[in-house]
């Protein structure tokens, strides 16, 4: 989760106060620009808000993220399907990267299904096997980005482009409701195959009938 931080500046030149905000930071950054602010003695009226608009005092804050540090935060998914024809079978992989704690860590999984029809199907799928994933490590109600490299499956996840296909859309609906319950706030980000090869790698290894599921301490 990102905070953006607002507050008044008091100047001994200036009669009225001037408001300020910052860009968004993760929840460390945010205490810590608050304390360096207020032990200036010229603001006021400093608060820290989320992406969902939720606002805390510095107080609040200290004591939101002591609560929230032994879950995972901080959440990037890297998400690809990939698609045989001759057999209908799809093979689905998710690299997650997730602080928790003070550490940081990765998961690499993946996954064969039978019955696939087309190669963005098989994106969806991966998509939604990565919010299985996420659901299994406890998360809920944090910002979580995700990236792929169909592009097609993220403008239609986002809403920008429409979405004709039966089947499809039976995807949307499984995921905006995963997505719904977990209340998840989700960023989509279009990458290359290049920078998805890790999830990739995966799919193509779930095809080949080789399961992976690590979760690894990154150093």
């Amino acid at each position: 989760m990102k905070y953006r931080l607002e507050w008044n500046y008091r100047s001994n030149n200036l009669n009225e106060k001037v408001q300020f905000s910052s860009e968004w930071v993760s929840g460390e950054t945010a205490i810590q620009i608050g304390e360096e602010l207020e032990r200036t003695g010229k603001i006021s009226d400093l608060y820290f808000y989320d992406e969902t608009g939720t606002s805390w005092i510095l107080k609040e804050m200290k004591k939101l993220l002591t609560e929230i540090e032994e879950d995972p935060h901080d959440i990037t998914v890297f998400f690809d399907g990939g698609f045989q024809k001759e057999t209908n079978q799809a093979g689905l992989g998710a690299v997650i990267y997730f602080k928790q704690g003070k550490k940081k860590y990765r998961i690499r999984a993946n996954e064969r299904i039978d019955e696939m029809e087309t190669n963005n199907e098989a994106e969806y799928a991966a998509f939604y096997f990565a919010l299985n994933i996420l659901e299994e490590l406890g998360v809920h109600h944090l910002s979580c980005e995700f990236k792929g490299d169909s592009q097609v499956v993220l403008k239609q996840l986002e809403g920008e482009w429409p979405c004709y296909e039966q089947e499809l859309n039976r995807w949307l609906d499984r995921i905006e409701e995963k997505i719904s319950a977990l209340g998840i706030k989700p960023k989509y980000t279009p990458i290359s195959r290049k920078e998805n090869k890790d999830a990739d790698k995966l799919a193509t290894q779930a095809l080949e009938g080789k399961e992976i599921f690590a979760k690894m301490l990154i150093i």
